[in-house]
């Protein structure tokens, strides 16, 4: 039918220009099905008519898809040579077809005829979407060559064109690993989400000593440093077994997914599958679990519920001013509406048949899960980690989500104490005392989580060389944060001097959500390593003992920051060896800074490098208290930023270390959740010292109960797995015990074992409490 509108706008319409977003898969409002700002026409929510209405744009153009009947392999047709057989594409599952309807006439829109409509519509069709421009980045993981990529022997046994297509030990077909040494193929280990796999390419590198398999084509898999490598060289190894790259697939899966979590009980059945209200997955955008993990465990909080899940909180896209998908008052509503609704929480269809030799006919399990490309781009922009597609830290995000909102909040003028980010808000007394003068300084910091250490004694190893430990408890974990700390070289400004000093860390504040992060990642021979020490989380706690009752009578007041600064310390063997060369004495000095502090060939070879600096004999600025050191130099912040942190980590470990990389990587770990912003608001441990001011929380009683843990598989923070486990209330019913856990896999979600499963709770990343 013809209408004002049509008439009014069809000969502007224009296709897309590059540089504009078109959100095609998914409802900027809501996860429902598929104007360059996308919007859904159903009769109850009507996204795409309020976006016509408040930026009278009437005319869109409804996308409908229906699955193609898949083509099978002929018998007839050669076999496939593929290591890894990639999921077909949209274009070969789907058949599309479009209509422009008007909104302006009609809400759920209205079909109109538009002359020539053909350029606007498939310049929308065929624009990259901005689904696919963070699919693109998908492959972006930083993942560099290992020494035995780089020195790899070849010894073919097998004849080059015959690639195996089946374990050389087992009958399976599928997840086999190619050995770059010999060429035979096995099976590998077991994934999450049902992908079969008995080791035996583990086996293979056991009886053989082989190092690199390649399932990947552009990445391998090294045993002996039991991490995703890169082969420069691949694609000669490959040729070495008559394989041509060019040919191959690459599997959907990154590396860093690829570390399993059993999907059983202790009694080896499959754990049972659930849907419904609040039991909603999150499919898997490639390395994005430790972002699920973390807005699964918000989102199943009452403070969270009450924020973005509320008819009042649901009616600000009705007056919001911006685009949803750049609003993240909008994208959290919509993640709140996806998780707890209940609406998206259904059994996944059945997929088409594999287009491959080997059909599989497997029934679904699990629900397809909600897909966070919107938010993810949303929270990630401007972030030099969060906006790549890598694995990343799930505490590091939770510290970065938490900032974001309450940037927002302060943007629209709201108090913090009305946000759900105020439940995780708390504060932590700092007490220093003086050995000679005897004063006593306090400093009250706002936190939204604890960082204890973990410690434990080394019990053995695993078959795969994995180091044991001793289990510890968490109370004891808790203990060790509190504990006295004992200063040998504290410079006291009321005794003018380097004395003895005492330092302890008490709650001053206890909040209604507390997050407990396991500090599990630690400085092994200068390289981040990840213990793998079982914790023993009790499902209550009460943390009263642990409180800082503040200054106490008798005590005179220590002025903490009237301290003068640290001088910067240097190592006198190297400093001789190198005023033994010939170089003047500032520079030696500044090149031990710059290089770690004790090693005279590294600053000898820096010397070389910053002759001709302009400033170079310029006098190392004295630092004037906390926080203002000399200016770190470039290749000190490159040299931590390469170890996995931010240059804004980097930079502020480095002036309160007085520019000592080593010392500099030592404060690093032991704040993690610090991230470096000078003037960040108080959304991480360490920001804003604050004595009387407000940091959140209440006094005592201080008594919890366990809601949720974030679990973590693999061998760094920036590889592997994360899953979160969740209490769930069942309603109806009075007795608390009674309480069911429920495993958050990605877009699996089942019913957990009684108390969430023992070793996923011992092995945990993030322990949450609830206050009781």
């Amino acid at each position: 039918m013809a209408c004002s509108h049509v008439e009014a706008l069809a000969s502007s319409l224009k296709p897309p220009s590059p540089s504009q977003q078109v959100h095609r898969e998914e409802c900027t409002l809501c996860f429902d099905g598929q104007c360059f700002n996308g919007g859904c026409f159903g009769e109850d929510r009507k996204h795409a008519y309020l976006h016509s209405q408040k930026k009278n744009h009437p005319l869109g153009v409804v996308i409908k898809r229906t699955r193609k009947e898949q083509k099978k392999r002929d018998n007839s047709e050669p076999p496939m040579k593929k290591l890894a057989i990639s999921a077909p594409s949209d274009e070969e599952t789907y058949d599309y077809s479009t209509s422009v309807r008007c909104f302006g006439c009609s809400p759920v829109g209205e079909a109109v005829q538009v002359d020539n409509p053909a350029a606007a519509v498939d310049g929308i069709m065929k624009a990259l979407s901005s689904a696919q421009q963070s699919e693109v980045k998908a492959w972006e993981e930083e993942i560099i060559p290992c020494e035995h990529a780089l020195t790899l022997e070849q010894v073919p046994l097998i004849t080059p064109g015959e690639v195996p297509s089946q374990c050389t030990e087992c009958d399976l077909t599928s997840n086999l690993w190619l050995c770059l040494t010999c060429g035979l193929a096995n099976c590998g280990r077991q994934q999450y989400g049902g992908i079969g796999g008995n080791g035996h390419a583990l086996q293979h590198f056991k009886d053989t000593g082989y190092n690199a398999e390649t399932e990947l084509i552009q990445d391998i898999y090294c045993y002996s440093c039991d991490d995703a490598k890169i082969d420069p060289d691949l694609a000669n190894h490959l040729r070495t077994f008559g394989i041509n790259v060019l040919d191959q697939s690459k599997t959907e899966k990154s590396m860093t997914e690829l570390f399993d979590f059993s999907m059983t009980g202790d009694d080896g059945k499959e754990l049972e599958p659930m849907f419904g209200k609040g039991l909603t997955g999150f499919k898997n955008l490639g390395n994005s679990c430790y972002m699920a993990s973390v807005l699964q465990t918000l989102f199943s909080i009452p403070a969270f519920h009450q924020r973005y899940y509320t008819e009042a909180a649901m009616a600000h896209p009705q007056t919001c001013d911006k685009l949803p998908a750049d609003c993240l008052e909008c994208q959290m509503l919509k993640v709140a509406d996806g998780l707890l609704s209940g609406r998206y929480s259904k059994l996944a269809k059945a997929p088409p048949p594999a287009n491959s030799e080997f059909e599989v006919n497997e029934e679904p399990k699990f629900q397809d899960g909600i897909r966070p490309a919107q938010f993810k781009a949303l929270i990630g922009k401007g972030h030099e980690e969060f906006s790549t597609m890598r694995q990343q830290d799930s505490e590091e995000f939770l510290g970065h989500l938490l900032s974001r909102l309450r940037q927002e909040a302060k943007s629209q003028g709201r108090p913090e104490s009305s946000e759900a980010t105020d439940a995780l808000r708390f504060g932590m007394e700092q007490r220093l005392q003086c050995d000679e003068c005897k004063k006593v300084g306090y400093k009250v910091d706002s936190v939204d989580l604890v960082s204890l250490p973990v410690e434990a004694g080394e019990t053995g190893v695993t078959e795969d060389g994995k180091k044991t430990f001793r289990p510890v408890t968490l109370e004891s974990c808790i203990e060790a944060l509190c504990a006295p700390e004992e200063l040998t070289d504290y410079a006291c400004g009321t005794c003018g001097k380097r004395v003895r000093a005492e330092t302890s860390t008490k709650f001053k504040t206890y909040p209604e959500l507390l997050v407990l992060h396991m500090k599990k990642f630690q400085l092994v021979n200068w390289l981040p390593t990840k213990l793998d020490v079982p914790v023993q989380a009790p499902d209550s706690l009460n943390l009263d003992k642990f409180h800082g009752t503040g200054r106490q009578p008798g005590e005179e007041e220590l002025d903490i920051d009237a301290a003068p600064a640290a001088a910067p310390q240097f190592d006198p063997v190297a400093m001789s060896q190198l005023e033994a060369m010939g170089f003047p004495t500032v520079r030696c000095q500044k090149a031990l800074l710059a290089t770690g502090g004790n090693d005279a060939e590294m600053a000898t070879a820096w010397l070389f490098e910053h002759m001709d600096d302009p400033d170079i004999d310029a006098p190392i600025p004295t630092a004037g208290g906390s926080g203002s050191a000399a200016e770190p130099s470039q290749e000190q912040i490159t040299m931590l930023s390469e170890m996995g942190f931010t240059p804004a980590q980097a930079r502020k470990a480095l002036r309160e270390s007085n520019g000592n990389a080593e010392h500099a990587v030592e404060w690093l770990f032991s704040h993690p959740d610090d991230d470096g912003e000078e003037e960040a608001p108080a959304a991480a441990a360490g920001s804003a010292p604050s004595g009387e001011a407000d940091v959140g929380g209440t006094p005592p009683p201080a008594n919890y109960r366990l809601k949720a843990f974030v679990s973590h598989k693999g061998p760094s923070v920036h590889s592997g797995h994360y899953v979160a486990t969740i209490r769930q209330p069942q309603k109806g019913l009075a007795d608390e015990k009674e309480d069911e856990w429920v495993l958050f896999n990605d877009e699996k979600v089942v019913r957990a074992p009684p108390g969430g499963g023992e070793e996923m709770r011992s092995l945990a990343y993030l322990y949450v409490y609830e206050r009781v």
